[in-house]
Order: C-alpha cells, then sequence, then structure tokens
C-alpha cells in the first residue's frame, strides 16, 4: 500500500482488499448539503496534499444560480481543500474501486472559511469544549421512496412494491411494508457495511413509501458526515431499483413531512458524566438551561432547520410534525422531547429540523441553541403534559419571516459566525426570490378565471 492509503479507516482498507485504487472522489458539503469538489485518478491524489476550489461554490443556490457575495464580489478567490483522511469511504455503487474523501475548506493563509458548514459546526463543537464540555448527538432520518418523477409538473407518487401495488400510507412500524421494497433497504445495508456507516435501525414510518432511518449516537462531525455520506447512498440503492429517494420535507401531499430528529446530550469532558443528570438521576440545572436556549432561540434557527419553501409545508397541525417550542417528557406533540432513558443517557430531541437541511447545520444549530441557554442560565417555560399539535406563534410560516427572525437573534449570529449567517441569508433570499416568480397550478386552478 502507498503511503496516504496507510491513513484511511479499517472500513476503507478492508473495501480495498488488494485491489487497486482507481480513483478518488475529493468532496465537500456546500450550504444545501450537496456534495461538491473534483473527482481524480488515485495515483494524482497521491502526489498531492490538497487542490483548490473557488469560494462561489458556498453562493450557489439550490437551482444552480450564483447569490450575491456579501464580501467579494468580483474575484472569487480559491480555497484550499485539506483532505480529513479520517472520512475516506468506498463508493461502492461504482463499476470500479472509487474512494471519497471530505475535505476541510481553509483560506490561503490556512485559516478556516467561516461559511463552510462542516466548519461552522466545528466551530460549535469547539465552544463546548472550551467550557470542558463534550457535546453528543444521534440523528434519525427520516425520507420517503418515491416512483421515478422525470417530469417535475406532475405531483409525486409513492412506489410500486413487491406485490405490484404502489406503497401504502398509515402502516407505521410495519414489516410488511418495509418489505415491499426490500431489495432497496438489501442494498442499503450492503452499502453502509462497505462505508463503515452503523445504522441502529431501520422503520416504516406513516407516509407511503416512508422510512426512518436511526444512527447511534456520537461525535457531532462525524454524525454529520455520517448523514451526508448516507444521502447519496440512499438515493444510489433507490436508483438501482428504478425508484427515487427524496429527503425532501414534505414530497406528497395529504402525507406525512420527513423530519431529521436529533438527540442531545452534553456530557464533562473530564469525567465523562452526563451533565444533564445528578448522582442519584435528578434533572440538573444545565438540563433546564439548555432546554431555555432552545426555546429562546429556535425561533431564529428556523431557517437553517426549515431552510426552504417546501420546509414550511411540513409544520401543519395534524400531520404528527411540531408547531412549538413547547418541551415535554416523552410527548411526542412537542417540539422539544424529553425520551424515556436511563439517566446516564438523558437527552433533548429537537423535533424540528426538516430532513432537508444540511445535516452539519441542523446539527450546528440545535448545539448553538443549547449552548446559548447553557451561556444565559435562563428557565424553560413550564413542561408541556397536553396535546401540543397546536397552533403556535414560536415558528414562522415561511421563509423570508424566518430570515428575518435569524437577523434578528443577534447572540445565535454570533455563536453561528456572523460572516457564515451573512452568507446564508444571501443564498436563501435568492431562493426565496426565485420562488415567488414561479406561478403555481393551485394559483392557475383558481383564480384564472374567478378573479
Amino acid at each position: 500500500m502507498s503511503k496516504w492509503t496507510d491513513q484511511l479507516p479499517e472500513a476503507a482498507r478492508e473495501y480495498i482488499g488488494n485491489r487497486r485504487v482507481d480513483e478518488v472522489e475529493c468532496v465537500i458539503g456546500d450550504i444545501a448539503g450537496v456534495a461538491r469538489g473534483k473527482a481524480m485518478p488515485a495515483q494524482k491524489f497521491a502526489k498531492q496534499t490538497n487542490y483548490f476550489l473557488p469560494n462561489s461554490i458556498f453562493l450557489q443556490t439550490i437551482t444552480g444560480e450564483w447569490a450575491d457575495n456579501p464580501f467579494d464580489a468580483f474575484t472569487e478567490p480559491d480555497m484550499v481543500m485539506v483532505p480529513d483522511f479520517t472520512t475516506a469511504t468506498a463508493a461502492p455503487w461504482t463499476a470500479d474501486v472509487t474512494l471519497q474523501v471530505i475535505h476541510d475548506a481553509m483560506d490561503q493563509e490556512g485559516n478556516p472559511i467561516a461559511y463552510s458548514p462542516r466548519n461552522v459546526l466545528k466551530r460549535i463543537v469547539q465552544l463546548y469544549n472550551d467550557q470542558g464540555w463534550t457535546p453528543v448527538v444521534a440523528p434519525e432520518m427520516e425520507f420517503f421512496l418515491t416512483a421515478r418523477n422525470i417530469d417535475p409538473n406532475m405531483p409525486v407518487e409513492p412506489p410500486m412494491g413487491r406485490t405490484g401495488r404502489r406503497a401504502a400510507g398509515k402502516q407505521a412500524y410495519s414489516l410488511s411494508a418495509v418489505d415491499e421494497y426490500g431489495k432497496v433497504i438489501d442494498d442499503l445495508y450492503d452499502f453502509a457495511e462497505a462505508q463503515g456507516l452503523e445504522i441502529d435501525g431501520i422503520l416504516q414510518e406513516g407516509g407511503a413509501g416512508q422510512i426512518e432511518l436511526n444512527l447511534a449516537h456520537g461525535d457531532p462531525v462525524r454524525l454529520a458526515d455520517d448523514v451526508f455520506f448516507f444521502k447519496r447512498l440512499i438515493r444510489e440503492a433507490a436508483l438501482r431499483h428504478d425508484c427515487f429517494a427524496t429527503f425532501m420535507a414534505k414530497p406528497i401531499g395529504g402525507e406525512p413531512g420527513s423530519a431529521m430528529h436529533i438527540h442531545t446530550s452534553v456530557v464533562d469532558t473530564k469525567t465523562g458524566k452526563n451533565i444533564f443528570a445528578e448522582k442519584k438521576g435528578e434533572e440538573t440545572p444545565e438540563f433546564f438551561h439548555f432546554i431555555a436556549g432552545m426555546q429562546n432561540h429556535l425561533t431564529g434557527a428556523i431557517a437553517v432547520l426549515a431552510p426552504y419553501v417546501n420546509s414550511y409545508r411540513r409544520y401543519v397541525p395534524d400531520f404528527s410534525a411540531p408547531i412549538n417550542l413547547e418541551w415535554g417528557r416523552d410527548n411526542r406533540t412537542t417540539g422539544l422531547r424529553i425520551p424515556i432513558s436511563t439517566p446516564s443517557a438523558r437527552r433533548i430531541e429537537n423535533r424540528l429540523p426538516g430532513m432537508d437541511c444540511n445535516p452539519y447545520l441542523g446539527i450546528a444549530a440545535t448545539l448553538a441553541c443549547g449552548y446559548l441557554g447553557l451561556m444565559e442560565k435562563r428557565e424553560p417555560r413550564p413542561e408541556f403534559k397536553a396535546n401540543a399539535y397546536i397552533d403556535s406563534d414560536d415558528i414562522p410560516t415561511n421563509m423570508g419571516d424566518a430570515l428575518d427572525l435569524l437577523e434578528a437573534d443577534t447572540a445565535l449570529m454570533e455563536v453561528l459566525g456572523v460572516e457564515f449567517c451573512k452568507v446564508y441569508d444571501s443564498v436563501k433570499r435568492n431562493e426565496y426570490k426565485e420562488f415567488l416568480q414561479v406561478i403555481s397550478p393551485w394559483e392557475r386552478q383558481h383564480l384564472l378565471l374567478n378573479v
């Protein structure tokens, strides 16, 4: 083996075996979480320590347009992409032996690019570390398998199952429903094993063709990397079986939306003890401060947790989505749920993020709100013990309002990074402006001849 392959994780080395690596994909997640970068022959990759990309990749919108750069409008300077070999993993769906390696974005003086999403998350984790804390997260991924949809004007439909019937909704936790698209799940498991990615469990959710994939708890950056890899892996597994996988927050009208619930706990770095629990198991002041931080700052963070116009279609009553910032023990109707657990595993589940959010930014925003709570030491609202699927003024109802609320929360912007927030605002306002120029079928049907 050559020197660079000695740095690879065990799963990547096992995947290679005695074969020759043909290609290396040098990837980085942009603002949307789309994998950008370059693919190159492995022999060339072995001879270089980094490569360059223009900083404008973080200003590209989801439609492929370019938002205004709030810092440098003309020159598009190069960033230095530095490989993180701990992330190296297989791309098992390719015909040859291909590896993916996530890279970090640095400026030409070696400083992290402040608006790279992975760097945003790393910065917030460091804020915890500076206080002697280690944050621990566990994301849940919800997504839909759908029939191929090659015409954007046509509604999305559930996939055809092995019985020859389309997947049915309202079959939560049904093993038979999962078996309908078992071949996709089999490939998903095989790809994950080849990539060294750990799956904690897979289940059928409430929507037609909707699946939930749970990940084991761990380091926030590593888990964000895993979600980033899983999104690509799941899409590739679906395409092998003539269907799509979508992570849209609300792809099918009349069906539930897809969330990325984020479970968070914080441990004392020196002792390894969960700071949310006392020795006898009682909840600590830090536990309540963290919840208060979520209640006080998640309204500003919604623009990050719900990053597209479609995201707000998930925040509707009676579709199993939280539309509030209440908290409750074992209460799935609250936006902030405290699951049943042992004291050492006590955690807070943020049920607000959509699966369409960038995993680095969704986890970063969750940790940022909790960090502010730990610093501000305020008390949360009383526990909500009833059905919280109610109308709430906590949650903005559209992208424009959400961006205004983020801009108004100066404390949150400081933690996320003002430079990042300015770039994010520019990208998202550009996308929102484009959306407002599109006339929908609803408008043509109901307004064309009636108003």
